[in-house]
């Protein structure tokens, strides 16, 4: 049971804890919930089930220390005179600060050697073979449990959280475990906040109909995305992205837009069924991606993509960098010299390059990765240094940027963008995503879209036309969705039988159309493995 979208999870494991969820009383549910969590756990990293339970009881106890920290912090303020307060508060800051410190040294430090320990070493023993030191590190070879980055930066966030006291401490140790390992969410997100979901998943509710048809729907709409058209892509990209230098410039484009597709289709698809198996039990989960195509600058696609990570990065590390006091100070000293737009940029771009520095590794342990991040970086930044006169250029022009066909042309330019980033961020290492880049941009021509290349790379026609219907459908349904319609609400509102055939209908398509059995390799859950 390593995907969302497998039999065992679709047809036995969620029916089975819907059903014993709803069958008990209310006051039992949450630990179902809970036990189901740890045996989908179990399932799929067996021991290793010792880091989340360890981290679980780790935030809980950290999360009540700093509680009686402010507490004391707050008795003692009480018997202070004014002019001793100051002084008494900047001491429980520092106090404070040391737990947060040594929670982060506890949980991140376990995610960077599990994950990062292999990938320093060796660099490292490349520089010293460089230098001519008859030394060397030894590269560590450790199991990582599935999704811990993902329970990580939860845990962080709920230490983050009680530090700035807008979340209290919660002393019931059982509801924070339900946060921490709640099953839909523990593979690939999204990245909840404890004020998001920890009540509601404790609380027991009873499923309702409209909460079993919403989350079927959206459930059976992400394995279509998933199974139709990012599994099916699948052959063909291994092929290209592993035996590029047999392809000329033309393929490498293909493979960029390949693949980004079978991003968004892999991710937001999960996304979809962890959303929707979530719905079942009438739990919201926050939305992890908001049409991102549609996006006008890459600014802007990355507050759509992937929103809990984008949000996570904005409050925990932006926002504190940024509203610091040397950068503060320098804002204000390059405001009086650059002026109002170029002076908080300076600060603004030392936050970003921390962000997209932490973006990139996070995704994973490898330099293609870290270019992934700073690409996008140079890329934003660029564009808020070049709005002033991009503004100016278009009011003389007489173009309106939010309209007509020069709003279409951003949002191209934004996705092929989008698509080279992510021919980086599938390479197999950096130097081979360079090789791609160079090959798509100085040997493009046509010739393999006329001399059956294309069709040589594990789709056939009939495939291609597959893909091509289902992103289509999946088009129509994020502008509908886009104008501000809910789809399932508007489709709630038909007759009975159209919401049936609907129903049906993306159940046969799956069927017909999914690329599964014998010929195909399921992708696995890309982002399980960040």
């Amino acid at each position: 049971m390593t995907s969302y979208v497998s039999i065992l999870y679709l047809l036995i494991f969620l029916p089975a804890v819907l059903l014993v969820y709803n069958v008990l009383p209310k006051k039992y549910r949450p630990i179902i919930l809970l036990l189901a969590s740890y045996a989908f756990f179990w399932s799929i990293s067996r021991k290793l089930l010792v880091f989340l339970l360890v981290s679980t009881v780790s935030i809980h106890h950290i999360g009540l220390w700093l509680t009686a920290v402010q507490s004391e912090r707050n008795d003692v303020l009480a018997k202070t005179e004014r002019s001793g307060k100051k002084a008494v508060k900047a001491l429980y800051i520092r106090r404070q600060r040391w737990i947060v410190f040594f929670a982060a040294c506890v949980h991140v430090g376990t995610l960077l050697v599990l994950k990062y320990s292999g990938f320093f070493g060796r660099n490292i023993n490349a520089l010293l073979q460089t230098a001519g030191v008859g030394l060397s590190v030894p590269i560590l070879k450790l199991m990582m449990p599935i999704g811990i980055s993902f329970y990580t930066m939860q845990a962080m966030s709920y230490v983050f959280d009680v530090y700035r006291e807008t979340t209290k401490a919660d002393k019931n140790l059982g509801r924070l475990a339900l946060y921490m390992a709640f099953f839909p969410t523990i593979m690939e997100g999204p990245i909840c906040r404890y004020t998001d979901d920890a009540e509601q998943l404790w609380e027991g509710r009873r499923s309702t109909l409209e909460n079993l048809t919403f989350g079927t729907e959206r459930i059976l709409y992400g394995v279509f995305k998933k199974i139709i058209i990012a599994d099916r892509l699948n052959i063909m990209i291994k092929t290209l992205y592993t035996g590029y230098a047999d392809y000329d410039g033309g393929m490498m484009a293909v493979a960029a837009i390949a693949y980004t597709c079978q991003l968004y289709m892999e991710f937001s698809g999960t996304m979809d069924v962890v959303i929707g198996s979530a719905e079942l039990f009438g739990v919201v989960l926050p939305e992890n991606f908001r049409h991102p195509f549609f996006s006008k600058s890459i600014s802007e696609f990355w507050t759509r993509w992937h929103i809990t990570l984008g949000t996570w990065f904005r409050d925990y590390i932006f926002y504190p960098l940024s509203m610091s006091k040397p950068l503060k100070k320098l804002t204000s000293k390059a405001r009086k010299k650059i002026g109002n737009h170029f002076g908080p940029l300076i600060a603004g771009t030392m936050a970003l390059f921390v962000v997209w520095l932490f973006n990139g590794l996070w995704h994973g342990a490898g330099w293609h990765y870290i270019f992934f991040g700073m690409y996008h970086l140079v890329l934003i930044v660029a564009a808020n240094f070049v709005e002033p006169f991009t503004r100016e250029f278009l009011e003389k022009i007489h173009i309106r940027r939010e309209e007509g066909p020069y709003r279409i042309f951003r949002m191209i330019r934004t996705a092929l963008l989008v698509c080279i980033g992510e021919l980086f961020f599938r390479a197999e290492g950096l130097r081979a995503g360079l090789c791609m880049f160079n090959k798509m941009v100085t040997q493009f021509t046509l010739c393999s879209f006329t001399d059956g290349t294309i069709f040589s790379l594990g789709m056939d026609k009939l495939d291609f036309i597959v893909v091509a219907l289902a992103v289509l459908f999946v088009f129509a349904v994020s502008v509908v969705s886009e104008k501000g319609t809910n789809v399932r609400r508007l489709l709630s509102t038909k007759r009975r039988i159209i919401r049936w055939a609907v129903c049906y209908g993306l159940i046969l398509c799956c069927i017909i159309f999914g690329a599964y059995g014998m010929n195909y390799t399921p992708v696995d859950p890309i982002y399980a493995g960040f």
